[in-house]
């Protein structure tokens, strides 16, 4: 199978004062160091070095982080998808994923990157879904990560885009090449009911054969460890869905012969004044993140909204009754959040252009991003990094959204710079791993009693 490996794409990068249409990235305060070239195939007479073999030492080298990258970009170009154990042999997966995950359970619930210095930059990456070659121009069109170059992902590497398990095992061996360096949050993609239905069980099934569910059972473990969200410099809160409620837990009545328990009392409509509150960064260090699926109930309850919700144009918090699962809340939310936790920023993912369409009043996605709320304490951003999107549609009609990441530069780190950028073309050709003609494109509508059964 030999497909054209000829790849283009443009990065758009805005500012509140420039905006130019360019592979290099703008500064707004002091020049960067000028990125890497754009994403460029080996040429498909030129494999790479196959298969792919862990260090002997177990420790991972830039080079070897690089070649990875080439590789499964090669692969995906010149082999199908069930020779792919070949490239990667199950051995050799085990050592990266077992290497990731202990990294990455270590990890509390909300991240504080703290050491950032005047050189350093932050770039926030939103949603990927598995386009692969859309995240490898991503990464070379910021600039690889690096002591001066921090990474945070907020979710979704998988499901949708044909290649979700090379993108997630390229994200986590950057992890850990540079564990204190690369962040990568959780989705809620990365669960086992939505990755049973939008496609990325099946698609690792595909791609390792008998010794599929092994492999597929040892990234359910790994996305389990995948920390909630993180507070950049102290002023930037970042997260998969957003804000969450509050949910309080008291001490129970001692039973004779039994340890003392912690009984969930749970802020929600059913209490006695009838009205949800957001949630603090302490309750948010307890919760229980290992969940991978509902019953969202009790001090699960924070994770699910940590994942699943959305902001509204209207004031108040609310059950988010679209999903069925997590919150909505409006801009005075916002605003209270930044204010109590002394915040300038928060930047979310979660929602792409198909998800949009039917949220009137918020923005499109068109260019990767929307500014939600602007409030007295700061803005409430949605970042979304996965260009013509979804890969499969449903319909003859495609979005062409252009995907985004955020640039953070000193001294606050406060001050968003936008980086559109188009879908690197053309794909590989590539078979869906879904029936993407029969399941939804957005996540809205679910089936709960499913989710649930598959728990």
């Amino acid at each position: 199978m030999d497909f054209d490996v000829d790849s283009s794409a443009t990065a758009t990068t805005t500012t509140p004062s420039t905006t130019t249409t360019s592979s290099t990235v703008t500064s707004l305060s002091s020049p960067s160091p000028s990125p890497p070239p754009k994403n460029q195939s080996l040429p498909s007479d030129q494999p790479p070095q196959i298969p792919i073999q862990w260090p002997p030492d177990g420790t991972l080298t830039l080079d070897w982080v690089i070649s990875l990258m080439t590789t499964f970009d090669w692969a995906s170009r010149n082999l199908p998808p069930s020779e792919f154990s070949s490239v990667l042999p199950v051995p050799d997966f085990d050592r990266l994923i077992l290497c990731g995950s202990k990294i990455l359970h270590k990890e509390p619930n909300c991240v504080r990157i703290e050491d950032v210095g005047e050189n350093s930059t932050v770039v926030v990456v939103g949603d990927v879904h598995g386009q692969l070659h859309d995240v490898l121009f991503l990464l070379k069109d910021a600039g690889y990560p690096s002591e001066n170059r921090v990474f945070v992902f907020n979710g979704d590497y998988v499901d949708r885009g044909a290649w979700g398990l090379e993108t997630f095992l390229l994200l986590l061996a950057w992890k850990i090449l540079l564990p204190n360096r690369v962040f990568l949050l959780r989705g809620n993609h990365e669960s086992k009911y939505c990755t049973s239905v939008y496609g990325f069980e099946k698609e690792v099934m595909t791609k390792y054969g008998d010794q599929g569910k092994h492999v597929y059972r040892k990234c359910l473990g790994c996305f389990e460890g995948l920390p909630l969200a993180t507070v950049i410099s102290g002023c930037v809160y970042t997260a998969h869905g957003g804000l969450f409620r509050s949910v309080h837990t008291g001490p129970s009545k001692r039973r004779k012969g039994k340890k003392r328990n912690r009984k969930i009392i749970v802020n929600s409509e059913e209490n006695s004044d009838g009205k949800l509150s957001l949630g603090s960064f302490e309750e948010l260090s307890k919760a229980r993140r290992s969940v991978l699926d509902p019953p969202w109930e009790g001090l699960n309850l924070i994770p699910g909204d940590v994942l699943w919700s959305d902001p509204s144009t209207k004031p108040g918090l609310s059950p988010n009754k679209e999903r069925g699962i997590g919150l909505l809340w409006g801009p005075d939310c916002t605003d209270k959040f930044l204010k109590k936790f002394n915040l300038k920023l928060i930047i979310r993912s979660h929602e792409g252009p198909d998800a949009r369409d039917k949220r009137p009043g918020l923005g499109g996605m068109d260019q990767g991003y929307t500014i939600d709320h602007v409030v007295e304490s700061g803005k409430l951003i949605t970042l979304f990094s996965a260009p013509d999107y979804p890969q499969f549609q449903a319909t003859e009609e495609r979005y062409n959204n252009k995907g985004a990441y955020i640039v953070l530069k000193p001294p606050n780190f406060a001050t968003p710079e936008f980086h559109s950028f188009e879908a690197v073309t053309p794909r590989p050709k590539a078979n869906p791993y879904y029936d993407f003609e029969e399941v939804i494109d957005s996540d809205e509508e679910l089936d709960l009693a499913s989710m649930v059964s598959a728990s």
